[in-house]
């Protein structure tokens, strides 16, 4: 099973981290079993899971790319007056 990222993993709420670390433990035990067509299916519900904090991830780092160009905006300003 792939885990995500701990930047995604911090984004999930607690209710998709329970679920997460759920279909984790399963996955791992169904690898352990080694049914790895049952362990796909469960990495493909893990990846569909994620998707909400991947956007959320996303959203950060363009309210940071914004706040930087801003940032960089009054500086050329203040320079030039």
């Amino acid at each position: 099973m792939r885990h995500c990222s701990v930047q995604v993993r911090g984004l999930l709420t607690r209710e998709e981290l329970d679920r997460y670390n759920a279909l984790m433990e399963v996955g791992a035990h169904l690898e352990s079993q080694e049914a790895y067509d049952l362990a796909y299916t469960i990495q493909k519900e893990v990846d569909i899971l994620i998707l909400p904090a991947i956007e959320r991830l996303k959203e950060k780092g363009r309210a940071r790319d914004v706040a930087t160009a801003e940032y960089l905006d009054s500086r050329k300003q203040n320079e030039e007056e």
